[in-house]
């Protein structure tokens, strides 16, 4: 049998820098969909896999997974993982902590006997960092791959049909990568918060109630574009006064609600510093707990922006770029989860409750909530920081997080078998 020490959270953080070194800069960690980076990310994490007593395999789409049998051949399995790739200048712990981590507590279970099989998987595209479409690999996974996507390209002009054969896979048989839901008896997730939220509260772990649901959108102002010295203000029709005007009422909405909403992109035409602003086009990107909170919320905010663009005399526009429906954990799950941080997080004072919190951000999880009940994990990260090189976790938060996941899995267990 492997030493314990393999799944001591010490190695589990040896393993993330041991990752860090599969990326396609040298100054910075990037490891995107199909390419180098992501096949020896996939040949280490294979390893791990092997050493915790898993039979390994790579799916039709490209993700990395490693199976124990339950105690008959081919039961449905309950499967642990998250995601291996990274956004452009990334940390280290998005996504790679959670694939790491559910390594190491199939490990320690190797000797206990499930009701199920148990399987780790490392998805392959999460982040969309290379195509511009997020969650290729768990949406081939859940069996809602779109044909449509083949033609994405990235910035290089290749397509992703000809990104799968140059990494050695079979356009035709992506469809081989989908689960069936008779397969599986669940899908947990452990993954850093990516917030502040437990770091304020001083814990180090919580669990997830609900993943956003996701709405983007392009808008425009359409104004008119004139000389700047020689319109008077009652003439003119500026679209960035007006677009600015939006993003105020925006986050004016938004902070007043449950809701998260972000403008993180604003181009001006015809742009030049003596001519008044004709045309303004900006994103939006508006996330909920719930579909209805969100839907709600852009009802108001396109009303609010139409009314102050007609008192300009300006024009909005409106465009959806994205949809993601919310997916909510699984009770049953966040009850396994909830044991396991009682169990095991001693941040909490005695006979408090766990917290519950909703993911602001997308993971697998919502892919495959497609196919199979969901449950996650947070952990707790430096500031809330992610998406950034300053990530950070602490040793002992993820100590108690594989203390917490292994203990949601014998959770679990005990449920399925009281179902059966």
């Amino acid at each position: 049998m492997t030493p314990l020490a393999t799944t001591s959270a010490t190695e589990v953080l040896r393993r993330c820098a041991e990752l860090d070194r599969h990326s396609a800069s040298p100054t910075h960690l990037e490891r995107t969909y199909l390419t180098p980076e992501h096949a020896a990310a996939n040949r280490a994490t294979e390893g791990w896999m092997r050493q915790a007593g898993l039979r390994t395999w790579v799916d039709a789409a490209g993700n990395q997974y490693g199976r124990r049998e339950g105690p008959e051949p081919g039961m449905p399995a309950l499967l642990l993982g998250s995601h291996l790739d990274t956004v452009p200048d990334a940390g280290s712990y998005d996504g790679m902590l959670g694939v790491l981590m559910a390594i190491a507590v199939a490990e320690r279970l190797r000797a206990t006997e499930l009701p199920f099989a148990l399987e780790v998987v490392g998805f392959s595209d999460e982040e969309g960092a290379r195509f511009g479409k997020a969650l290729l690999g768990s949406q081939a996974a859940a069996g809602t791959w779109d044909q449509a996507w083949w033609h994405l390209r990235d910035r290089d002009g290749v397509t992703l049909r000809e990104a799968f054969v140059g990494f050695g896979l079979d356009p035709l048989r992506v469809h081989e990568a989908a689960r069936r839901p008779g397969e599986l008896v669940g899908y947990v997730e452990a993954h850093i918060e990516q917030g502040p939220l437990l770091e304020a509260a001083d814990r180090s772990l919580g669990y997830v109630t609900a993943i956003a649901g996701a709405r983007r959108f392009h808008l425009t102002v359409h104004g008119e574009a004139r000389h700047a010295g020689g319109t008077p203000y009652e003439r003119r029709k500026d679209a960035l006064v007006g677009a600015s005007e939006a993003i105020v009422v925006i986050e004016r909405l938004a902070r007043a609600s449950t809701c998260i909403a972000t403008v993180g992109r604003i181009e001006v035409q015809p742009g030049a510093v003596n001519v008044i602003p004709g045309r303004a086009d900006l994103s939006l990107d508006l996330r909920a707990a719930t579909d209805a909170e969100r839907d709600a919320m852009w009802q108001r905010m396109e009303a609010e922006i139409t009314a102050l663009c007609e008192a300009r005399g300006l024009r909005l526009s409106t465009e959806e770029t994205h949809r993601a429906f919310a997916a909510p954990c699984a009770p049953w799950l966040q009850d396994a989860v909830g044991v396991g941080i009682a169990a095991a997080d001693a941040s909490y004072p005695a006979g408090a409750a766990p917290m519950g919190l909703w993911s602001r951000a997308g993971h697998d999880a919502m892919a495959i909530a497609a196919v199979t009940e969901i449950g996650m994990l947070f952990v707790r990260c430096f500031d809330g920081i992610s998406h950034h090189p300053g990530e950070d976790v602490r040793e002992i938060d993820v100590a108690r997080g594989l203390d917490a996941l292994e203990r949601a899995v014998l959770e679990v267990a005990r449920v399925v078998r009281e179902r059966s």
